[in-house]
This record gives structure tokens, sequence and C-alpha cells, in this order.
């Protein structure tokens, strides 16, 4: 199990729609909190009003985290627009910082406003591209590297690690996670990122033979559909 310590000031998640990049960030800056680190949770979503983080502001802000998001985002407003407050977070004292990103090129292209000040922390800034390769566009090597590189472009910003967070929601068998973690461990060296780390529901990684760390997390992006299949329960 990968240590909280690992993650720096600053994380940018980015990754394809249906990654799992919101489940991620929800889950690292509800830890952060909880172990008394001033955190703040970045919704930089322009482009998909579902799924979203700041769906969750109540339950974050309830546990110490601060969240900021586009203007308009959750209305019914078509254009959302990033307000000043987010380039704050580069200019005043915290802990820890995540930046939700929102899907493939188009959301990251939100990401690369912000590069300056990516830039001047670099060595405080850690950029995990989030890949479930279960899904569509992400399912084979050759369309992960593809979409890394269009991410990297648009959002200018490198893959410092990946997260391979390969499931099929309560469907989830460990051959599935296993395979991803092939694919993300060759990828990783195309791409140059230092790690590849898995996460997932424990029950699941505790399952697997696994070659890399792994970061057990809660689900608390439930469908509809699923909470009736589940009774609610992750």
């Amino acid at each position: 199990m990968i240590n909280q310590t690992a993650f720096p000031r600053f994380t940018v998640l980015t990754g394809n729609y249906g990654s799992g990049k919101t489940e991620l960030a929800l889950n690292l800056a509800l830890r952060f909190a909880a172990e008394g680190l001033k955190t703040t949770l970045v919704d930089l979503d322009i482009v998909n009003p579902y799924f979203r983080s700041a769906e969750k502001t109540p339950e974050l802000e309830a546990a110490g985290v601060r969240v900021l998001m586009p203007t308009f985002a959750m209305t019914t407003v078509d254009i959302p627009a990033l307000p000043p407050e987010i380039q704050s977070v580069f200019e005043t004292p915290g802990d820890r910082v995540i930046f939700d990103v929102g899907g493939d090129d188009t959301g990251a292209a939100a990401l690369g406003r912000y590069a300056p000040g990516f830039a001047r922390y670099r060595a405080e800034t850690l950029s995990l591209l989030v890949v479930n390769c279960m899904r569509p566009l992400t399912e084979t090597e050759e369309d992960i590297l593809d979409l890394a590189g269009r991410i990297g472009a648009r959002g200018r910003l490198g893959t410092d690690w990946i997260v391979n967070n390969t499931n099929l929601a309560n469907r989830t068998e460990p051959a599935m996670v296993e395979r991803g973690e092939r694919i993300l461990l060759s990828c990783a060296e195309k791409l140059h990122a230092s790690k590849v780390i898995t996460s997932g529901m424990p029950p699941v990684l505790a399952a697997c033979r696994l070659k890399t760390e792994t970061l057990g997390i809660v689900r608390r992006m439930i469908p509809e559909w699923m909470e009736e299949e589940t009774g609610g329960e992750p």
C-alpha cells in the first residue's frame, strides 16, 4: 500500500472520461484532510457536467477540504469560466492541492492555463495519468500512449506516474486489474513515467497478484442505477 507522504504539494489527475479521476481525487482529498493537512480540491473540469468532484462539495467542506470549481459549474449555464481563486493555490500556503482535470486533451486545455505555476513548482508537482483499461479508447497500449501525448501537449505537463484504475465496477475481477497493470507498466516505460500504482476496492486488490504498489479507495461517485443494484453499498 502506497504511503500518503508519497504525494507532494500539488497532485494533478488527468485521463479519459470514465477513468476514475474524480473517485481518486475525492479519496485523496479526504485522506489528506483526515491527516490534518490543509487541503484544496480544484475541480478543473470545464467539459463534463456529470460525475464531477464539485458534486461532493458539502461532504468535502464538512471534512475540512476547500473546494474550487469553474464559475457556473453545477448550474444550467453552458460555458463555465475559471475563477481567479484557482490561481491563488500557487500564491498562498497550503499542504496539499489536488487538481481533478476534465477528460482527454479537451479538458486538459484548462490545465495548460496554469502551466507557469506548475513550472515554478515542478519539483512539488506530481502529474498522474489515470487509466481504466476496461473503458473504450484506453483498452490498448497504442490508445493510451496517444491519449497521454495529447493530454501532455494541451496540458503542458508530462506524466510522472500512471494509475492503473482498471475496473468494471462491481463486476471487477482480479484478472482485469492484472492485465491493466501489464499494459500500463509497458506504457510507463515508453512515457518515461517513474512509477505505476494500482488503485481499486481493497477486497479486489487483495485478490490480485500485482507488481505495483496499491492505493485502496472507497467508491463515492455511485451512479443511481448502481445504488439501486447494491442498496447504496460501495
